[in-house]
């Protein structure tokens, strides 16, 4: 009962995290911007369409693909072990 409670407060922080508290990243350029403004090369790239804008919905879609990613492997490795290790 604990791991439940202890791992839905972890996917609580990580959802607010992600959905809220990224809402007040900072605006400022970072590294790989900065540098591409310093050289000039800035305007040059290409822009791609991606599935999500990045917002605070594509971070709780993120916390939510890797959390579903994580249990179905750990459901796998799990079911892969034979009966007598189990005890």
């Amino acid at each position: 009962m604990r791991t439940r409670w202890f791992v839905l407060a972890g996917l609580g922080v990580a959802l607010l995290l992600a959905g809220v508290v990224s809402i007040y990243a900072s605006a400022s350029p970072d590294g790989l911007s900065k540098v591409s403004e310093d050289h000039g090369f800035a305007g040059t790239e290409h822009t791609r369409d991606g599935l999500l804008d990045y917002d605070s919905a594509t971070g709780v879609v993120g916390v939510l693909v890797v959390l579903g990613l994580a249990g179905g492997i750990t459901y796998a490795v799990r079911r892969r072990r034979p009966q007598d290790e189990q005890s």
